[in-house]
């Protein structure tokens, strides 16, 4: 049964580590509670549980009401199954259970929940999917009334940030070691730091940003300290396969929005490793990469525009360091191009010869291409990261990941350089070229310090809306930190 006009495919995982002692988050599940659990009906029978199904209550009400402030019309999928709660995993630091399943019916029942029920159409079928819920308008309007906000809500203590998947991409169980623990140790320091600081885009009146993919298709991204989480990933059950950090909303976002954030009140720049996986590649065979990864002779390739012969070269070289085949690298390229678009149609024998272009004048990457690189690349690179981001945490600098570049405060340009210069000699043997990446400059192009001078200098003092400014005086409020006006604070 669907109880209102839903779309399946708009949703999210239930997440459950949302928590909050607010007083006022406490009044409303209380009165779910009495209204609607006074029998215990969740609690009736079973093995006493490590989390009370008021409590699983509370995760699922703020789960919800997350949902609903990010987008009203977004999903969260959530099985029914009861094999599928394992409240002793280590990747459900509350323990929920399976007893949030009557929870969640009660609560439809009461007409507090919008559910659409799964849909199984047979073994690994990509329209496959659990039941969809979302607060209903019933539930809404307690939403509406109730005297706690987004800030409000925050992370379970103990939520584990280092997931290990196997090869179908599903989190398994591990067991500890020094090396597990010691990453934990310096993630969670790293997530502490950003959760006392203050990344925000200035010109922004509500702290929502869309975001469009290539097909045109159009998603809403809430910023602020709940998309702020970071974890760290490894795949094929190995700690040698990936690595990667996520979670940041700034991952997310393009190059253009990245460059209006600000950390604590302060404009923000950003820097890269020049093709960092064909770095890694060159450095491997004993070279150094001292030109634009994706350029080729224009002598071979006439027939389009140089940027548009860039565009696709990067495109096709960073799926085939990635591929385990040609035939499904090429297919993925067409797959993963707009609609419509010239990529989106091209064939087999223009991709060789773009192939064939960009190995003309990249010797060493010869026996590299089509053999699954990339997810040992990531581990490297996901190292390289760490390295980083323990450099600078361990002086409470907050310094914002993604992947292969970095955002810092721009007074701290040089040390952000110096800082991936060493990181990636201590990981890869030598030091990799970086790139600052300024608005309207082209990738990889040079930045002189005059440039990077005078960029800094037009966005000390950025237009602050007033949406902004109430944010920020909230969060000085919530932490307790006095950020103040930027004009106070420069170079050391």
């Amino acid at each position: 049964m669907v109880d209102e006009i839903m779309d399946p495919w708009n949703s999210r995982p239930l997440d459950v580590h949302r928590w909050s002692e607010h007083p006022e988050v406490k009044v409303l599940v209380d009165g779910l509670w009495r209204k609607h659990f006074k029998d215990g009906k969740p609690n009736a029978r079973g093995p006493k549980q490590k989390t009370s199904s008021k409590d699983q209550l509370r995760v699922l009400i703020l789960d919800l009401y997350v949902a609903w402030k990010d987008d009203p019309d977004l999903c969260i999928g959530v099985s029914l199954s009861s094999n599928a709660w394992h409240a002793g995993s280590r990747y459900n630091a509350l323990h929920i259970s399976k007893k949030i399943i009557p929870i969640i019916q009660t609560l439809h029942d009461a007409g507090y929940l919008d559910k659409e029920e799964h849909q199984f159409w047979g073994k690994d079928h990509d329209r496959n999917r659990t039941t969809r819920i979302r607060a209903s308008e019933k539930l809404q309007k307690l939403f509406r009334k109730a005297k706690f906000d987004y800030e409000d809500i925050g992370r379970a203590e103990g939520e584990e940030v280092i997931v290990l998947k196997n090869d179908k991409n599903k989190q398994i169980e591990y067991t500890d070691t020094p090396a597990t623990n010691q990453m934990r140790k310096d993630l969670t320091a790293y997530t502490d730091l950003l959760g006392k600081t203050f990344i925000d885009i200035p010109d922004l009146q509500e702290p929502v940003i869309e975001i469009e993919d290539d097909d045109g298709d159009k998603t809403i991204l809430k910023i602020g300290s709940q998309n702020t989480k970071t974890h760290r990933v490894f795949s094929r059950s190995s700690w040698d396969k990936h690595g990667r950090f996520y979670g940041g909303w700034w991952q997310r976002a393009n190059s253009a929005i990245r460059a209006r954030i600000t950390i604590d009140d302060q404009p923000t720049v950003e820097v890269d490793f020049v093709g960092l996986h064909i770095a890694i590649l060159y450095a491997e065979a004993g070279k150094e990469l001292d030109f634009d990864p994706y350029s080729v002779s224009r002598k071979k390739m006439t027939a389009y525009p140089e940027s548009m012969t860039r565009s696709l070269i990067k495109s096709l070289a960073l799926i085939a360091i990635n591929a385990k085949g040609k035939s499904q690298a090429y297919q993925a390229l067409r797959n993963g191009a707009p609609v419509g678009s010239f990529m989106a149609s091209i064939t087999n024998k223009k991709l060789d010869k773009l192939l064939d272009a960009f190995l003309d004048r990249r010797p060493p990457l010869e026996g590299k291409l089509f053999t699954d690189q990339g997810i040992r690349l990531m581990h490297l690179d996901g190292q390289i990261t760490s390295h980083i981001l323990n450099h600078f945490t361990k002086q409470d600098i907050p310094v914002l990941s993604v992947h292969d570049s970095y955002l810092i405060n721009c007074w701290k340009v040089a040390e952000l350089r110096q800082a991936m210069a060493d990181a990636s000699k201590a990981i890869i043997g030598r030091p990799l070229a970086t790139s600052i990446k300024l608005p309207g400059k082209e990738e990889y192009s040079f930045v002189s310090d005059y440039e990077l001078q005078t960029y800094i200098e037009n966005n000390l003092s950025p237009p602050r809306c007033d949406g902004y400014v109430t944010r920020l005086q909230a969060f000085e409020q919530r932490t307790g930190r006095d950020i103040g006006p930027y004009g106070d604070i420069g170079p050391e």
